[in-house]
């Protein structure tokens, strides 16, 4: 009995031992051979992702989405068939060249692409997938239905879904997914047998954008319309909500359409990537350091050597040869952009004072904005610097800024002090906003007043709009020609509405304009149709009678209620003095069809009120701003 365990446990070992010794031959010393040959078997192996996720604007109308194609694909086999085939798919699809296939494909081992991104009715496919030697797989392929629109801040995808640019890029772990890995293996007969991995249900997620479509859409038909008018080079516009940060619209033109982006030009959002001497609008940001240093107030008084300075060697002058000041109050600097004035209030000030304030606003640091290629400007790191250079600096020469960096400076005047960090993403929880305070309350209210005062007695007076209160700073920058000197201009203007519940910023500039070249001229009149249109679309006129002293700026606004309007089935209902709620609310009771264009409330309507109402009938509405007598 014991000699019988004994030759058991032996053989139990032996066997232990040879299992043992069989792995260690498979897994470790012949390891490299067979992956091999597992490879070799492989005929094609390929990453299928899920439906790439959304990217919505902020009301969630849809600016990037999916649409169905197919990819066209063989394995070398059968020749004579493949060549059968393929003419017979060059019936469904007559744009593809069979001999130049039969040519790529006799020069591939394993698989050759037939055609890629293919758009196919339900018949096409059903047809290709009787043929044998040509495969096909669906695809999910990017769209932009807005085409041009907010191009350059969207990005686009490559032929194989990645993001390549702009938010696609940026977003493209979130909004790409999870794949799915399929391969092809050869089977005894060496036909290739698809193989799925397991699902790990990683779908892809949607993005909220920040960004209004209809803002978007003017803000970039302006700016267009400017840049054409005044044959500029290029343009940028943006629109920030100055107390969350969030991008309302932000543009550059020329633009480029993401549909095609392979073959296209101005894909940069150099709003963001492109710095450039801001001139004029960072003579805000040298007297608000000045006043938040307790260095000078409104008041404080300087002489402005009837228009010519020396500092060192050169002569500093104003802008524009003809203003000879003599003294001028800090806020008449500013209403009236006096460089030599702005310089002396930086000489007061110093220049380890001044980067402090700069450092503040993230001068010469990226925002943090969610873009690839964001720029942090150029600004002196120095602890201090020359006289002449300073002097430069203190009214935007010899230093560059992103226009983004702008618009969160003067967001901060905007709201009471706070530097917010701008986002292209839709803030739902205000918990998650990124402010940080860098100037007092005092100190904004003190220069949103002198803001004010230059647009409506100052440098800045074409971006005036009709009852309501304007703060903003005109530019007219030397343009840097890239060998060390100067050609051209920027012409700019950014600034904000006073009087409204919710205050946001806009900054507008126009580079290098042939016709004209003045900030007040060029860049205010684009200012003032983008904030005009934004107000009337956003309604915010229930305190534009008021100043901020109280004070009423004019008589009476003409109100029409809705409630006092009879509705009646078969009858075209008014519609006129309705805003586009209440007015598609009727028509929606009356099951009506209906168009419309513009914004604000109804000022035509056809058919008129009180005719026959039936199922065929369209009524056309037509929208502008209200009327205030």
């Amino acid at each position: 009995m014991k000699l019988k365990i004994t030759t058991v446990f032996i053989l139990f070992i032996i066997l232990f031992i040879t299992v043992l010794g069989k792995a260690l031959y498979i897994q470790v010393i012949n390891r490299d051979k067979l992956i091999a040959y597992s490879e070799s078997q492989i005929v094609r192996k390929t990453k299928i992702y899920p439906k790439r996720g959304y990217i919505l604007d902020r009301n969630e109308a849809p600016l990037a989405i999916n649409i169905q194609k197919y990819n066209l694909f063989t394995f070398v086999k059968n020749e004579k068939k493949l060549i059968s085939e393929l003419k017979k798919l060059n019936k469904i699809l007559p744009d593809i060249n069979v001999k130049k296939i039969i040519s790529r494909v006799r020069k591939r081992k394993k698989f050759t692409w037939i055609k890629r991104e293919v758009e196919l009715n339900e018949d096409q496919v059903k047809a290709i997938k009787k043929f044998e030697s040509v495969l096909v797989e669906s695809k999910s392929s990017r769209f932009y239905p807005n085409h041009e629109l907010l191009a350059q801040t969207l990005g686009f995808v490559g032929i194989d879904n990645d993001g390549l640019a702009g938010l696609e890029y940026e977003f493209n772990e979130k909004l790409q997914g999870e794949p799915e890995i399929y391969k092809y293996f050869k089977d005894a007969k060496g036909r290739p047998v698809k193989f799925k991995s397991a699902n790990l249900d990683k779908r892809a997620h949607d993005i909220v954008l920040s960004i209004d479509k209809d803002i978007q859409s003017f803000l970039e038909d302006y700016l267009k319309e400017g840049v054409e008018k005044h044959e500029a080079l290029m343009g940028g516009a943006a629109v920030m909500d100055a107390t969350t940060g969030e991008i309302w619209a932000i543009a550059n033109y020329p633009s480029y359409d993401p549909n095609h982006a392979r073959s296209s030009k101005n894909r940069k959002l150099s709003f963001v990537t492109d710095p450039f001497e801001p001139g004029s609008v960072f003579k805000t940001l040298t007297i608000a350091s000045a006043i938040e240093s307790n260095i000078v107030r409104e008041d404080t008084n300087y002489f402005c050597e009837r228009g010519k300075f020396r500092v060192g060697n050169h002569y500093i002058s104003e802008s524009d040869s003809r203003h000879t000041h003599e003294w001028l109050s800090v806020a008449e600097i500013l209403k009236l952009s006096s460089n030599i004035g702005t310089t002396k209030i930086a000489f007061d000030l110093t220049y380890p004072n001044l980067k402090k304030t700069l450092d503040m606003f993230s001068i010469g640091k990226k925002t943090g904005i969610e873009l690839p290629g964001e720029s942090r400007g150029i600004l002196d790191d120095k602890k201090n610097i020359s006289p002449l250079r300073l002097s430069n600096i203190s009214f935007g020469q010899g230093v560059a800024t992103t226009g983004i960096q702008m618009l969160a400076s003067y967001s901060a005047f905007a709201n009471g002090g706070y530097w917010v960090k701008p986002t292209l993403l839709k803030v739902s929880d205000p918990k998650k906003i990124v402010s940080k305070k860098v100037i007092s309350s005092k100190t904004a209210a003190s220069l949103t007043k002198m803001l004010t005062e230059a647009v409506e007695d100052g440098t800045g007076d074409r971006a005036k709009i009709k009852h309501f209160q304007i703060a903003g700073k005109t530019s007219t920058a030397q343009r840097a020609d890239g060998k060390g000197g100067y050609s051209g201009y920027v012409a700019g203007f950014i600034g904000y509405p006073v009087n409204v519940k919710r205050r946001f910023v806009v900054f507008v500039y126009i580079d290098n304009p042939k016709k004209g070249y003045y900030g007040n001229t060029v860049a205010a009149p684009i200012f003032k149709k983008i904030v005009k249109k934004i107000l009337y679309k956003t309604k915010d006129y229930t305190q534009l009678a008021k100043t901020e002293s109280g004070e009423e700026t004019f008589d009476d606004i003409s109100i029409k209620y809705s409630s006092r309007r009879k509705i009646q089935k078969g009858i075209v209902p008014n519609l006129v003095g309705l805003d586009k709620t209440s007015a598609f609310r009727i028509l929606d009771s009356l099951e009506a069809q209906y168009d419309h264009k513009g914004f604000g409330i109804v000022q035509e309507q056809s058919p008129e009120a009180g005719e026959p109402l039936s199922s065929n009938t369209i009524i056309q509405l037509k929208f502008k701003a209200p009327s205030y007598e």
